[in-house]
């Protein structure tokens, strides 16, 4: 048996630049970080040949095209396993329209417990590509690149997407103190409504380049820079203003990114002391990220009583075997 554990992540400023349809004319930007709330991949070897898949469903199949699963079926596909095992997916938050990246966390983790299983070391680098490959050019989902990285490499990160579609990773620097000062700032709220990202992200792929929204993005990739001068030196009050910038910038993008509940939820917050925040992911549900100075949690924390928070701390790392117990191949 062999155990994957992925981070889900969560995007601070500059998404939706990881879009082509934005870093194929100027180059994207974010600041995002993995979380330490997880998927895993289980995966057991089998005496017989078939294929097991467990999920929200469970599939029992002869052969790999069979599989209903797009994500396992297409991570089976480039890693080469094609029989004989068990697969399990699991998660610590529900995926369905969190905004926790958690469909490219998965994907992730199936392609590191698949390579895994075949005795084959990967690189974070790696598994971020080939996640993009399958998602994106495999199975045509209007999605951006961040995600996948964020899943592969862990960290708080500052990512640059170029029109050649390649991904730079910018690691940002922070000592012991801050890091803990910015994770402490930080909250997160479920706004109770699921939704799928593909309705919103598609409508944003076909109108970003309309003026009005080209300039709201590229205004939200000015903002990243300064988020993460002020993450490194340890600024919360700037953080909470750039997030803030970031969300009113976002709701431009797309009709659906927000909501009348969203917006009493995140007014709420703000009047009871929360500087800045967003919703996760593309927008229209999911959780609810605020910034708030430790001084001021107590009284955000009454204000929000009504809603579910999620505990949580920024994950340093990427994805990982965390167990493998297996007979080795012999020559």
């Amino acid at each position: 048996m062999l155990i994957v554990r992925t981070p889900l992540r969560i995007g601070f400023v500059g998404g939706g630049s990881d879009l082509p349809a934005y870093y194929e004319k100027k180059p994207g930007m974010v600041v995002s970080s993995a979380i330490d709330k997880f998927v895993y991949v289980i995966i057991k070897g089998r005496f017989d040949d078939k294929i097991y898949i467990n999920y929200s469903k469970k599939e029992c199949v002869d052969h790999v095209d069979e599989i209903a699963h797009d994500l396992v079926r297409e991570a089976m596909r480039i890693t080469g396993v094609g029989k004989g095992v068990e697969i399990t997916t699991l998660a610590d938050v529900p995926s369905a329209g969190s905004g926790l990246g958690s469909s490219s966390s998965v994907t992730v983790a199936l392609l590191h417990a698949l390579y895994s299983y075949n005795h084959t070391l990967v690189t974070a680098e790696q598994l971020a590509q080939e996640a993009c490959h399958i998602e994106i050019d495999i199975l045509g989902k209007p999605i951006g690149r961040q995600d996948q990285y964020a899943a592969a490499y862990g960290g708080v990160n500052q990512f640059v997407f170029r029109k050649d579609h390649t991904v730079e990773r910018i690691p940002l620097e922070m000592d012991h103190d801050v890091f803990r000062a910015f994770y402490s700032s930080l909250l997160l709220y479920y706004t109770g409504i699921t939704r799928s990202a593909d309705v919103i992200l598609s409508e944003q792929s076909r109108t970003t380049a309309e003026d009005e929204k080209f300039k709201a993005m590229t205004d939200m990739v000015a903002l990243v820079e300064p988020f993460k001068i002020a993450v490194e030196s340890g600024d919360i009050r700037e953080c909470g203003r750039l997030l803030d910038k970031n969300w009113e910038l976002k709701q431009k993008m797309a009709s659906g990114i927000t909501n009348s509940q969203i917006s009493d939820m995140y007014v709420r917050a703000k009047e009871a002391g929360a500087l800045g925040g967003k919703i996760a992911g593309a927008g229209g549900g999911g959780f609810l990220i605020l910034v708030a100075q430790r001084e001021d949690q107590k009284d955000v924390f009454k204000a929000m009583a009504q809603y579910r928070e999620l505990p949580f701390m920024l994950e340093r790392s990427g994805s990982q075997v965390i167990f493998d117990h297996r007979g080795y191949p012999t020559k």
